[in-house]
């Protein structure tokens, strides 16, 4: 039998990212982290997505824990793996567009602290609100992945995502991620779409989704089969559900064959051991719903993801209306097409699902608007791919003249008045980014760091839990 000829898929590990954030709310903490890393180093994944996304808003608000400090200790035990962040382009890691000289700030400190790769996405897939950072991972030599939101539509065919791939490798990007939040992708049509694209740029292509609609694990298969270079996994303990396919199971799928990844199952045992614990730990708690465990395959008929189903059942259980739910699900298509058709993530997902809900209560469509809504038709938020619904424009925003620019273009570099407001809680040069992303959560961050100084009794300190009575 002649030698198989080997193109190894590479796997990018979610589980101290992407994983809990989708299952258990990102409430992993860096202490549960540490123990684990030194053997997670030595499985030869081709990265470990550990920072970015909404980890940086939990550790700080929730575990009171500083972002930049946790991503330095997996720094330091990570010494042979790359460390990759997301980054909402313009929006960093915040819910609202950022002046340049913050998001280039933010891109060098990430480095510096630790991060190779970063993967950029803009909610809408303007790619204007994606080149500062681009330019700026270049700058620091990190690897710039541009992701690109994927959502089904009229608009969103073959030729749409070759020419945005054509233009993202024209801005300098090392890499292309098709990011599929809400598992919508089909297993024959990622075989397409991975071709199209193969033909179209030379640089490499990573596939992430999720298991939401029950599909992932046989899309990553075709995927691979036709050519893509990453693909997104989880260690089994925290993957399926809402998050990835598992890792383990994707390494023996390919076993024996071209693309075998030759990672060693037994040292993944290992670490899937060590992470069960965690898991069972969060279902006793609640942390963990089981809800979240199972397939949805009504995500294909609303493309809502997940967390957006989560949000809008809470959202209608505060205004006692549970019973207009399937309603709800059935006018969100219809205010997405309103609103020129953008794909649903953070916070596309949250702006058209509230408005959705209002539109349902209310008993009329629009007849209350709410700001981001119109923040989304004044082109606060960038580009659409679809014009919007004039009708819909002269209810909402009447005859403002929508801006066409791109909209970082009219913030004011905003970095000399942040450090000025944030002065007197600075120990580190990290800490005016923590501020300038989450002002009230990091100022109550900078406050309680520094209670901690002052009030911890060595000799009470509770060093069987690691926590220190204050």
């Amino acid at each position: 039998m002649s030698e198989i000829q080997k193109k190894p898929v590479k796997i990018m590990e979610t589980i101290l990212r992407d994983a809990h954030q989708s299952l258990i709310a990102t409430r992993m903490t860096t202490e549960q982290m540490l123990p684990i890393i030194d053997k997670m180093d030595k499985v030869g994944y081709h990265a470990v997505e550990c920072w970015g996304g909404a980890t940086f808003d939990a550790s700080l608000r929730f575990l009171k824990e500083d972002p930049w400090e946790r991503l330095r200790k997996l720094r330091d035990g990570f010494k042979n793996t790359k460390l990759q962040m997301l980054f909402r382009g313009q929006n960093i890691l915040g819910y609202r567009p950022y002046a340049d000289d913050v998001v280039e700030y933010f891109v060098q400190k990430s480095v510096a602290n630790g991060i190779d790769i970063i993967r950029i996405f803009d909610c809408l897939n303007d790619l204007r609100n994606l080149q500062t950072a681009v330019t700026a991972a270049n700058k620091e030599n990190a690897h710039a992945q541009v992701a690109l939101s994927y959502t089904l539509g009229d608009a969103y065919t073959l030729e749409y995502w070759t020419e945005k791939a054509k233009q993202i490798e024209q801005m300098g990007a090392n890499s292309i991620c098709i990011k599929d939040m809400a598992g919508l992708l089909l297993p024959y049509k990622a075989t397409e779409l991975v071709k199209a694209l193969k033909e179209t740029v030379k640089i490499p292509i990573d596939l992430h989704t999720h298991y939401t609609s029950g599909v992932a694990s046989m899309t990553y298969m075709k995927a691979v089969e036709a050519g893509v270079d990453i693909i997104d996994t989880a260690m089994s303990p925290f993957a399926l559900g809402t998050s990835q396919p598992a890792t383990e199971v994707m390494v023996e799928t390919f076993r024996g064959t071209e693309y075998d990844t030759g990672y060693d199952q037994n040292l993944l045992a290992e670490i899937a051991d060590y992470f069960r614990p965690i898991r069972d730990e969060a279902l006793d708690s609640g942390l963990l719903n089981p809800k979240n465990m199972g397939v949805d395959i009504k995500t294909l008929l609303y493309q809502v993801p997940g967390g957006m189903l989560s949000n809008l059942t809470s959202q209608l259980k505060e205004q006692h209306a549970e019973d207009k739910f399937y309603e709800v699900l059935e006018e969100v298509p219809r205010v997405r097409k309103d609103l020129g058709e953008p794909p649903l993530v953070t916070p596309s997902s949250q702006i058209v699902g509230t408005q959705a809900v209002f539109n349902v209560i209310m008993g009329e469509r629009y007849k209350m608007v709410t700001k981001e809504t119109k923040g989304i038709l004044s082109g606060e938020y960038g580009a659409t791919v679809k014009p919007f619904d004039p009708e819909v424009v002269k209810k909402c925003i009447g005859d403002k003249e929508p801006i066409t620019c791109r909209p970082a273009d009219l913030i004011d570099n905003e970095l000399e008045t942040l450090e000025s407001e944030m002065a007197k809680y600075k120990e580190q040069d990290e800490d005016v980014l923590s501020y300038a992303l989450f002002p009230q959560v990091a100022t109550d961050f900078f406050k309680y760091r520094e209670a901690q100084k002052t009030k911890v009794d060595a000799k009470m300190a509770d060093t069987q839990n690691g926590a220190y009575p204050v």
